[in-house]
């Protein structure tokens, strides 16, 4: 997020898309078959990119994810991104530029989100500095962010029916919130303050706090101090399963904004959504690098 609040932007790599309608079409067999670099811009002139691509648009190596024309790599202490995508309907238009994301430090932790370890979230940078330099007016700022990871060995609504996720900086560092229900009826509940230095301590999560439901009907809430009603500031993405957003939270009695994410997994095994989806993810199966 920009530091004045009127801009923000997340970039996702993904290695089997999950929510590609072309990779659940597949079976789910051939991750690297389905890779994209999800690039979404909000605030003035957005625009959302989603490529499905095939396995010849895959490269790897210890410090860098190249998927076709965009990339993300380590150098030194930040991460840097260089995308270049095209923005889906109906605002078709190039999505180019750099974002550089430097955390204040990395962290070692690692929490299953299934008892079994079948999903796991990894938040390695949850508190950063981030500058962003597209080549477009108006789309070169700095802010804050952070950078996670999500790694799985099946399918997420084969196992969540719905969840909440939100990252807040609080209190010189950031704190995050993971809330989830399974398929099987147990939950998930877990907050973790995050300090500069990449310390972590899980804390008593303040009350779950209900919030007015997205555009598309998808139900929120996040946590706040008792009494305290948070909301949605900025919106970002709004999707029939999904919600992104900037949302006006307080914590221990301090006022925070952060991004907050709901995810209603039942709808989203809804067969008649995955064409909806095509027309904003498409498929392109094949690429060639230069050299």
């Amino acid at each position: 997020m920009s530091d004045d609040g009127s801009r923000a932007i997340s970039v996702i790599g993904f290695i089997g898309s999950v929510f590609s309608p072309w990779y659940a079409w597949s079976g789910r067999k051939r991750p690297a078959n389905h890779v994209c670099i999800n690039v979404a811009t909000y605030g003035p002139g957005g625009r959302f990119t989603m490529t499905d691509r095939g396995e010849s648009a895959l490269r790897q190596s210890r410090d860098c994810l190249t998927v076709g024309p965009s990339s993300m790599r380590w150098q030194g202490d930040r991460l840097v991104i260089d995308v270049n995508e095209i923005g889906a309907p109906p605002m078709v238009s190039r999505v180019r530029g750099r974002i550089t994301v430097t955390p204040t430090a990395l962290t070692q932790v690692e929490l299953p989100l299934t008892p079994d370890g079948s999903h796991i979230w990894r938040p390695f940078g949850p508190t950063a500095d981030i500058e962003v330099d597209l080549e477009t007016r108006g789309w070169q700022w700095r802010g804050h962010g952070y950078f996670d990871a999500n790694f799985g060995t099946r399918a997420l609504e084969q196992d969540f029916s719905f969840w909440t996720w939100g990252r807040y900086p609080a209190r010189g560092g950031s704190t995050c919130f993971y809330d989830a229900m399974r398929l099987d009826g147990t939950g998930l509940a877990t907050a973790v303050h995050f300090d500069a230095d990449g310390g972590a301590q899980v804390i008593d999560a303040a009350p779950k706090a209900r919030m007015r439901r997205s555009l598309w009907a998808v139900a929120r809430e996040t946590r706040a101090d008792p009494g305290y009603q948070p909301r949605q500031i900025k919106p970002m993405l709004d999707a029939p399963f999904y919600c992104r957003s900037a949302v006006r939270t307080c914590l221990d009695g301090e006022e925070t904004v952060g991004v907050h994410e709901a995810l209603d997994l039942r709808r989203f095994r809804a067969a008649l959504l995955k064409p909806i989806l095509a027309v904003r993810v498409p498929r392109r199966a094949q690429w060639q690098f230069e050299d």
